[in-house]
């Protein structure tokens, strides 16, 4: 383990958990990677201390709140009422000196507050011009999601800070703008800010949400009830407000011969970013993590090594943790960790499976397991639904995921839980479903 620190910012640790004995001619290893950053300063959402990279100067942050204001949020009429109460709950949560801005999201983007292409600093008086603007947003148009992304970034950009995020909700698909269009719009914003998306209701696509908070690496939930939008909101922006550093990457360097399989985040929850790499040196890639607060995270790491003779060993992987700058260079914090290959003709140690390892792999073939019976299950494939399902909630049970187990079993009626034996319930809330797939990826941390 190693760690990095100064006064008053996080201290970040890196810890590797793997089983490093490979049998004679073996050649991927596997290892899970826990980043941890503690003591960031924050204090019940309060700064207590400047900023790693920031002036100093008190908050270093700019929030974009995207609203759905479509026709359709006004069916039923308790879902405007949601959205606005839900936005005024979160610019009651900015700290004071944060820059925000609320965008109403239709076919287009306009400006609801401040206006005029800018940001609003938080304080009492903005909150409350901010709340008073909110009570004229109604419903009427479609919905164009990257136009309401492409104007939170012109904003947020706008802004000499460090930490940018959105916050986004909509009630409906994606109807007034094509899928090209939109995935060139989270090409252009990824890695220039992060984004929690919501959806409201049972109108809206899983995938278009999921999709949006995956390329921003945010959250995504369903709030199936309007009621709940306003905790919802508090919850997010408290979390926003207690980052600390932006755009950190997880940097991986491997020797000559060596090759990086796979990288992705497993907990808490699964996100794939092997194909995220940028180039950082010879042998050496970056993959993108977003915003830190006081958090940790699970990561998988697998490699692909050359062979070598029994009793040797050699550095698989060195992993550290970078914020990068500007001018292509980049600001280490410092946290280390190894992966290792051992060559053993002890059969037991080569084949023993690290638990980390074996945990969220498990846990990565569920979040699967449930996308693919739930896909099934739409396209009419008892069987195949059946047999996915099944196998989730095998996992489920033995992975000690419960609150996916919850979701499982109201989607089908489990026979026996240890078996994966399964049948398909044959009517399933609407609601129930949508949250069994927009929850598919949260994982459960491993008992190290």
């Amino acid at each position: 383990m190693a760690n990095f620190s100064k006064s008053g910012v996080p201290r970040f640790s890196v810890d590797v958990y793997q089983n490093a004995y490979l049998p004679e001619g073996g050649s991927e290893v596997d290892a899970i990677v826990t980043v941890t950053a503690t003591g960031g300063g924050t204090v019940g959402g309060a700064v207590t201390a400047p900023h790693l990279y920031g002036t100093g100067r008190g908050p270093d942050a700019a929030v974009a709140i995207m609203v759905d204001c479509s026709g359709s949020m006004d069916y039923p009429p308790t879902k405007m009422r949601g959205a606005r109460d839900a936005t005024a709950a979160a610019v009651d949560a900015l700290r004071d000196g944060v820059h925000f801005a609320v965008i109403g999201g239709t076919h287009v983007a306009k400006e609801v507050y401040p206006g005029g292409g800018r940001l609003a600093v938080a304080d009492a008086t903005t909150r409350g011009q901010a709340k008073q603007a909110l009570r004229k947003l109604g419903a009427g148009g479609g919905t164009a999601i990257g136009t309401w992304l492409r104007l939170a970034d012109r904003l947020l950009s706008s802004a000499d800070v460090t930490i940018r995020h959105g916050i986004l909700l909509t009630d409906g698909r994606n109807e007034h703008e094509s899928p090209e269009a939109l995935k060139a719009t989270l090409d252009a914003c990824a890695g220039r800010f992060t984004c929690d998306a919501r959806g409201v209701g049972t109108d809206w696509e899983v995938k278009e949400v999921t999709g949006v908070a995956s390329a921003l690496l945010g959250s995504a939930d369903i709030v199936a009830d309007p009621a709940g939008l306003a905790a919802d909101f508090t919850r997010m922006m408290e979390a926003a407000m207690g980052k600390e550093v932006a755009d950190v990457a997880l940097r991986l360097w491997t020797p000559l011969g060596a090759s990086v399989r796979f990288v992705k985040q497993v907990a808490p929850t699964v996100e794939e970013l092997t194909d995220r790499r940028t180039e950082a040196g010879p042998r050496t890639g970056d993959y993108p993590t977003g915003s830190w607060g006081d958090e940790s995270r699970d990561y998988h790491v697998c490699v692909e090594v050359p062979p070598a003779g029994l009793g040797q060993e050699m550095l698989a992987a060195r992993v550290s943790l970078v914020v990068p700058q500007g001018d292509g260079g980049a600001q280490s914090l410092g946290a280390q960790g190894l992966v290792r290959a051992v060559w053993t003709d002890d059969l037991a140690a080569s084949t023993s499976i690290n638990p980390q390892v074996a945990h969220y792999t498990g846990q990565a073939e569920l979040a699967q397991a449930i996308q693919q019976g739930l896909e099934a299950r739409k396209a009419g494939d008892v069987d195949g639904a059946t047999a996915k399902l099944g196998r989730a909630v095998q996992l489920a049970g033995a992975s000690g995921n419960a609150d996916t187990a919850k979701l499982l079993a109201k989607v089908v009626d489990v026979v026996d839980a240890a078996a994966g034996t399964v049948r398909l319930k044959a009517k399933v809330e609407e609601a129930d479903e949508m949250t069994l797939e927009t929850r598919s990826t949260k994982t459960v941390r491993v008992k190290k």
